[in-house]
């Protein structure tokens, strides 16, 4: 097995992107570094990298030789010193330094809880404004769309930022992962970036 190889198998794009300081979104996107990209539309898997806006394209490698101005043969080697692979001369897959890998991986999961707790307690806190903002005046005052939103979803919101608050961690990476898998991390961040588009369009109105 060639060089080349033994490096894609030991060091995945994702790995890379991490280790050298791209923000990876939850769904494995980044904002570009081969284009002024204010909104993440590169995307990461495993084997390649892919950028929506400006088209580059490649392996481990090919991302590493264009984030550093390198050739392929540099890069290889760059990936070989920072992520202490081995190289075997034979046919087996390279040795590479697991702990390091491992270290970003959980660093990577722990950005991750980091962001989903913030977002379930900035719904939190939104809800906890809507009781007082929007509270009937009278029991005769029809309730508003908001009050009620947030006395039907308070409790288990709040239930949600305290567990992912004092569980343990790997208690908090499985209830964010059932959260990501039934869809409410995500019916939160649009329910959350909604609310701040109606808030700008807001400000927008009041300024003019």
């Amino acid at each position: 097995m060639r060089i080349f190889e033994q490096v894609k198998e030991a060091v995945t794009v994702l790995d890379a992107a991490r280790y050298y300081g791209l923000k990876v979104t939850r769904n494995g996107m980044v904002c570009c570094p081969f284009h002024h990209d204010r909104h993440p539309s590169m995307k990461l898997n495993r084997e390649y990298f892919f950028c929506f806006g400006c088209g580059a394209r490649g392996d481990v490698i090919d991302l590493v030789a264009k984030l550093f101005g390198l050739s392929n043969y540099e890069a290889v080697k760059k990936l070989t010193q920072d992520f202490g692979i081995d190289p075997d001369p034979g046919t087996a897959p390279a040795a590479v330094n697991v702990r390091k890998i491992a270290y970003f991986r959980k660093k990577a999961v722990q950005e991750e809880l980091q962001e989903c707790h913030r977002v379930v307690c900035d719904y939190l806190h939104l809800l906890d404004s809507w009781k007082f903002l929007y509270a009937p005046l009278s029991p005769a005052e029809g309730m508003d769309e908001r009050f009620e939103e947030a006395c039907e979803r308070y409790s288990y919101v709040e239930y949600l930022a305290d567990y992912l608050t004092f569980a343990e961690e790997e208690e908090q990476i499985e209830a964010m992962e059932q959260l990501k898998k039934d869809g409410t991390l995500q019916w939160i961040r649009d329910r959350l970036a909604q609310q701040e588009k109606e808030d700008e369009a807001y400000d927008e109105q009041t300024a003019a």
